[in-house]
């Protein structure tokens, strides 16, 4: 992928440097309020705000997540999650208790 952008980037006449950082990593708080707001016109819920953590171990639960979220298309609460993962990992599947619309959801990382 960086070679590719790389050879776009030459190709359209600009001199381009591709460099991959990886420290800090993402983190799904980075969204911006303009970002979220196009999220869900789009009809997928923006991420909540990721949990804050200390260095080391990350503890890890056995029992399902539980979100409250609001349907990004009508606003109401309560949507229902139809299954955890979507066409990647970071995304969820929901559907809204008021308006039976289904939802992708991006989850906090």
């Amino acid at each position: 992928m960086q070679q590719d952008v790389a050879r776009r980037l030459t190709a359209a006449g600009l001199e381009a440097e591709v460099r991959t950082v990886l420290s800090p990593p993402w983190s799904s708080d980075w969204i911006t309020g303009e970002g979220r707001r196009k999220l869900a016109a789009a009809g997928i819920a923006p991420p909540q705000p990721a949990p804050r953590r200390g260095a080391g171990p990350v503890p890890l639960t056995l029992a399902p997540v539980r979100r409250d979220l609001a349907c990004p298309r009508c606003g109401a609460e309560g949507a229902l999650q139809t299954a955890a993962f979507s066409a990647t990992a970071c995304k969820a599947l929901y559907r809204c208790a008021a308006c039976g619309e289904p939802f992708e959801y991006i989850k906090e990382i």
